[in-house]
């Protein structure tokens, strides 16, 4: 065996322990055994802002809904969202999803789940539904970055967890790099619901972050044509209204 394939071989397990269980604030990079170290939580993670109990952007009265979600409502019947899409939370969810951050994933789980416990009147979902990757792009990732924040997300709030709940039918382009006319053509049809469990239930749909929705609206659509009574996306970040 080369020198040099025996060398990595042995050092691979510590440079996986460091990827998972990083030793440094991943925001401010001070030393501690948290993946986001106390007075940056304090600084960043705004307390509960106001927002659309459809769409979950921003609204200036509690209960109201956006404009938008009166004059077309969509497939799904409510959203929250722990933090908005901005600076500097944003470089979070890229490390999450571009640089295999996976330590990230149990932390949007708890911030997620103080957001939905502090939801007035909020019902607690069935069940609880990944949003899917397509075949190809979770060989190209090698995980699903919702799938990693749905299970500790499950094992907080004592929700069931449906990983293949739903599959995507094809391979779609990534709906940040279509414009926003193409984005309907691009998800619609994408999911197919292999699963009876939906018949009569509430199904919390969680991802990483909710841009224009329509990937969420294409998802919740597919659950309620298997049954699903209600629909309630769970998201750690919302991008601000276009």
């Amino acid at each position: 065996m080369p020198d040099r394939l025996r060398l990595w071989l042995h050092r691979w397990p510590r440079a996986l322990a460091c990827a998972l269980l990083p030793s440094s604030c991943a925001l401010c990079g001070a030393a501690g055994v948290d993946v986001i170290c106390r007075p940056c939580h304090q600084q960043y993670v705004a307390p509960r802002r106001t927002r659309c109990p459809c769409c979950a952007n921003p609204v200036p009265q509690e209960g109201l809904r956006c404009g938008s979600c009166l004059a077309n409502s969509p497939a799904y019947d409510a959203t929250i969202a722990a933090v908005d899409y901005a600076a500097p939370l944003d470089q979070l969810v890229l490390q999450l999803k571009f640089a295999g951050r996976l330590a990230l994933a149990p932390w949007f789980a708890h911030i997620l789940r103080d957001a939905v416990l502090a939801q007035p009147g909020f019902a607690l979902p069935d069940l609880l539904c990944p949003v899917p990757l397509g075949p190809r792009r979770l060989v190209e990732r090698g995980f699903n970055q919702a799938l990693e924040i749905a299970r500790p997300l499950s094992g907080a709030l004592g929700i069931a967890l449906r990983p293949r709940l739903a599959v995507r039918a094809r391979d779609t382009r990534a709906q940040s790099g279509v414009s926003p006319g193409e984005r309907i053509d691009n998800i619609r049809g994408a999911f197919v619901v292999r699963d009876e469990c939906v018949q009569g239930r509430h199904v919390g749909v969680v991802d990483d972050v909710m841009t224009s929705g329509q990937t969420l609206a294409e998802l919740a659509a597919a659950l309620k044509r298997a049954g699903a009574v209600r629909v309630s996306n769970l998201v750690f970040a919302r991008t601000a209204p276009n």
